[in-house]
């Protein structure tokens, strides 16, 4: 048997254990998924350890530890008003009025809004609950996570290695590029949003609660968590709790909270934050951002909005790889 052919062959096999490892896995594939992410990214700094002389497995244990506290970091706010806050969230829609009326030209109507508002306390008693029911699972998630993350980073060459040596030479230029850009991506998802998610964190605080909000830190944390979504962002909050006070007949509050809120919250984290960590990643243009993070969070829920941005960014790096590989094409034949 050929080398050549063996390669192939090695390579039809790995695919089909992949997908059958898939098969079976599939309950816990968001968690394998996001572990081998957070490897990814943690990578350099596990290298980084190892340069200033610390051991391969305690450099694994200490960016392991990095990666698990970050999680912890950014789960546990949200955890805290689902479960914990959430009759301070309650409240905060229990002051919007049940009806608002409206005239326009010589006509009257009133808009009911008791059913959205029931909808929404519904959603937030139903989501903490939801919670705490699958709070053992959580945990076990947690340790696969954690475990495999440290695995990955105790021997991150394995896989690479073993990719390069399947794949022929031709193509290891390819891999490459595709290597580079989900680099880049994955901090430009992991990196620079979670900190300016944190930093909007920061300030959302201290805003709402300078201005008397009593509901200031779960305000705080839903405008972070927003971060992570495009286009609608934080502002979306301050625009909807602006509205909620004007109804409410309170134009003084509304008018504060849209002049400091949309400032401080909705552009000073992007401005200071994301403009300084920009440079780690390659940019990449807001509107395919927002493709793939709605296709992948409807297709595949909760992962979809780190392995949607991921597959528009290989895919929109595979066609410039085919465009430039035509014109080369079309160069030697003129």
């Amino acid at each position: 048997m050929s080398h050549a052919r063996r390669r192939r062959g090695l390579a039809a096999l790995l695919v089909g254990v992949a997908v059958l490892a898939t098969a079976m896995l599939w309950r816990v594939l968001p968690t394998v998924f996001f572990a081998i992410t957070v490897a990814y990214v943690l990578y350099p700094l596990r290298q980084e350890l190892c340069r200033r002389g610390l051991a391969a497995r305690l450099a694994a244990g200490v960016s392991t530890l990095v990666a698990f506290l970050a999680a912890f970091v950014l789960v546990a706010p949200v955890t805290y008003v689902l479960y914990v806050r959430r009759g301070q969230v309650l409240g905060l829609f229990r002051q919007f009025p049940k009806t608002v009326p409206i005239s326009v030209l010589e006509f009257d109507f009133v808009i009911d809004l008791t059913v959205i508002l029931a909808s929404i306390q519904g959603t937030v008693i139903s989501s903490a609950v939801a919670w705490a029911r699958a709070a053992p699972v959580i945990a076990l998630k947690a340790f696969l996570f954690t475990f495999l993350v440290y695995a990955l980073l105790l021997r991150p060459g394995s896989a690479g290695a073993t990719l390069f040596r399947l794949v022929p030479s031709e193509y290891h230029g390819i891999l490459s590029a595709l290597h580079r850009r989900v680099r880049d991506t994955l901090y430009a998802i992991y990196v620079l949003q979670a900190a300016t998610a944190f930093g909007t964190f920061v300030i959302a605080y201290v805003v709402f609660a300078g201005l008397g909000y009593p509901q200031a830190f779960a305000l705080a944390v839903v405008s972070g968590v927003l971060q992570f979504i495009p286009v609608v962002g934080p502002s979306i909050v301050i625009v909807g709790i602006a509205v909620g006070d004007l109804l409410a007949g309170d134009v003084t509050a509304a008018a504060l909270l849209l002049a400091f809120g949309l400032f401080f919250v909705g552009f000073l984290p992007d401005a200071l934050i994301r403009t300084r960590l920009a440079s780690m990643t390659a940019e990449m243009p807001g509107s395919l951002y927002f493709v793939g993070f709605t296709g992948g969070v409807l297709s595949l829920g909760l992962v979809g909005f780190i392995a949607g941005p991921l597959v528009v960014a290989v895919l929109v790096t595979v066609v410039k790889l085919a465009s430039r590989n035509s014109l080369t094409v079309q160069t030697t034949l003129d």
